[in-house]
């Protein structure tokens, strides 16, 4: 049995016992006094620690000096009726911060144990996942934990992503497919080469994020927190001057005002303010990370309750990043395959999806090694083939090189190519919007957001495409990371109200992502830097899950309102009654621990969402 509860178990039998036995006065008297110490033993000692440490105006301090005055004053069983009451809030809060705890501690519950390191003699030994390396072979077995993020070798399986992503539906991996952490193997064995080590692992990244978010509160919580460092001083002294000043002006007996202050005392406790706004959030924060949206803090989630315009990145963000090629130019008599033989022996240094689409197109063919091979992210690659330059890349960037490019027309993104002083020609390779992308818009606008735009590095024309299938006005193409921070500056000086978020694949997208008042990072499943980027990371692709946020966050700032306002109006009611003497201790404990438990189930309410 849990030792708290079994303090105010006994402290309760004594209780009655001692309200039974009014006719044995010292027998009583030991009786309560045992009981108030059961309860009031943890209460008196943490105020006097913090009195030792300087902070005299606490919680533990109220209940202390308004206990300890009641005993005073003969008032034993309401003396011992305030801690006990007390003890049974904080009981019944604590459960409710264990449950608002679950989700969390469920991904907590993730971090794997154990890996079986294939060895080179064929044989399997198990080790902690810290001593598995990159380039380790790694075996699954159904059932368990997959302990480092790999890339399938042999064998296939089905693995429960859901701790990672929300999904509930079983993810089929075969050979070539990334397996990661924080999944569960559910049919196959499988053989897998490790990507990542332990520490950049996709489970201990969001391990780590989900432990540094209890550090950053919300405006909401420094408020309260600043407001109970005041409040608490202040109720001391008006507690005091309720106390002895009445009896000073010959407004009645000394005894029935130390009584009402007192009462007063026990009232004013702040509980319900300091732990109901926090838990609020922290309920909020918790629902979010079970459908697969990681809040680092609830100063973000309180921001995203506030945006009203949303800038995305395009590429992988709104569309699925898979880019096919369409079209190859060649210019003047260039035949194509000339043009995409160079363009594949560039890019095959590089892991953009453009480039992944050329190698997919060029297919397994042999190629001349390059070198002094550069990439210029947001620009294109350069590199030097026996002697000659190759340029492949954007518009800007070809001509930057000195080449006279072909003035394209087609829709789609474009990749120029030249060699030596030659221009080759184009190629043209398409994306495709996910298949959420369009219901997320409409979503987006529902939950309030009224203002939306897509910042890209992609070709104005294959943007203008995109923002016309989503009904988008504002949109810009051929933007540089420097560009889109400027164009997002451009937008900050132009908010009249709200806040502004951008949606980015959590890499490139980093300047714009630090910039915005809210970064999301989409897609954080095994790309690197996602989580570190974003302030809120969407585990999956899912777009819908920005409205779900968006609808989570407005819930959880409600409820952390509703609190404030129901402890302060409650307080405030029987605050004037028990000074005017119609209410006393035992009711006044009653005010306190129920508002509190009020204010907790209240917050708890955070935690059952809808998901669309």
């Amino acid at each position: 049995m849990n030792k708290n509860l079994l303090a105010i178990i006994s402290s309760l039998i004594l209780f009655i016992a001692g309200l039974l036995l009014e006719q044995y006065q010292y027998i009583q008297l030991i009786i309560y006094i045992i009981a108030y110490l059961l309860v009031g033993y943890p209460i008196l000692k943490k105020g006097l620690q913090k009195i030792l440490k300087g902070k005299v105006f606490t919680e533990s301090f109220l209940m202390s000096i308004a206990t300890i005055g009641a005993f005073a004053i003969e008032a034993y069983p309401e003396a011992v009726a305030v801690m006990l009451f007390y003890q049974v809030g904080e009981y019944l809060q604590d459960l409710a911060v264990d449950s608002s705890k679950k989700s969390i501690k469920a991904l907590m519950e993730l971090r794997p144990d154990y890996g079986n390191l294939l060895l080179e003699n064929g044989l399997t030994k198990v080790v902690h996942p810290e001593e598995i390396k990159i380039g380790d072979r790694i075996s699954i077995k159904p059932g368990e934990k997959i302990p480092l993020d790999a890339l399938i070798i042999k064998g296939e399986t089905t693995a429960n992503t859901s701790n990672i992503t929300g999904e509930a539906k079983p993810k089929k991996l075969v050979v070539g497919d990334e397996i990661l952490s924080g999944y569960v193997n559910i049919t196959g064995m499988v053989e897998a080469k490790v990507i990542r080590p332990f520490k950049e692992s996709t489970v201990n990244q969001i391990l780590d994020m989900v432990e540094a978010a209890s550090h950053l509160k919300s405006k909401n919580e420094q408020f309260i927190t600043r407001f109970a460092e005041v409040y608490t001083p202040v109720v001391v002294i008006i507690g005091l001057a309720v106390a002895f000043l009445p009896p000073l002006f010959g407004l009645g007996d000394l005894s029935t005002w130390i009584y009402r202050g007192l009462a007063f005392l026990v009232i004013s406790c702040p509980c319900a303010l300091v732990v109901s706004v926090p838990l609020s959030f922290f309920a909020g924060i918790g629902s979010a990370s079970k459908k697969g949206i990681l809040v680092k803090g609830s100063n973000y989630l309180e921001a995203l309750a506030q945006v009203k315009t949303v800038a995305f990145d395009k590429t992988g963000t709104l569309t699925k990043g898979v880019f096919q090629v369409v079209k190859i130019v060649g210019d003047k008599g260039i035949d194509e395959r000339e043009v995409l033989a160079y363009a594949a022996i560039l890019e095959k240094h590089s892991s953009h999806p453009i480039a992944e689409s050329i190698k997919t197109r060029y297919g397994q063919r042999s190629m001349k090694e390059i070198v002094d091979f550069k990439e210029y992210p947001g620009f294109g690659l350069k590199g030097y083939l026996e002697g000659v330059k190759i340029v492949v890349g954007s518009k800007s960037f070809l001509k930057k090189e000195g080449y006279e490019i072909i003035e394209v027309h087609d829709t789609g993104s474009v990749v120029h190519v030249g060699s030596g002083i030659r221009y080759l020609g184009y190629i043209i390779v398409s994306d495709e919007l996910k298949e959420t992308t369009t219901k997320a818009m409409a979503e987006l606008r529902e939950a309030g957001v009224t203002d939306l735009r897509i910042l890209s590095g992609d070709s104005r024309r294959a943007v203008g495409e995109v923002a016309a299938q989503l009904g988008i006005d504002c949109y810009c193409g051929d933007l540089l990371p420097g560009d889109k921070l400027a164009l997002l500056e451009k937008i900050f000086s132009e908010k009249t109200a709200g806040q502004i978020a951008f949606v980015g694949d959590g890499i490139n997208d980093m300047p714009v992502l630090a910039r915005a008042d809210v970064g999301i990072s989409m897609g954080g499943i095994g790309r690197d830097g996602a989580i570190e980027a974003g302030d809120i990371v969407i585990m999956d692709d899912d777009l819908r899950k920005i409205a779900l946020g968006i609808k989570i966050a407005k819930k959880t700032l409600w409820l952390a309102k509703e609190n404030v306002v129901l402890a302060i109006a409650i307080k405030v009611l029987v605050l004037i009654l028990s000074t005017l003497g119609l209410v006393g201790l035992w009711l006044a404990v009653f005010a306190d621990v129920g508002v509190t438990v009020l204010a907790v189930l209240n917050a708890l309410r955070g935690m059952w969402i809808k998901e669309y």
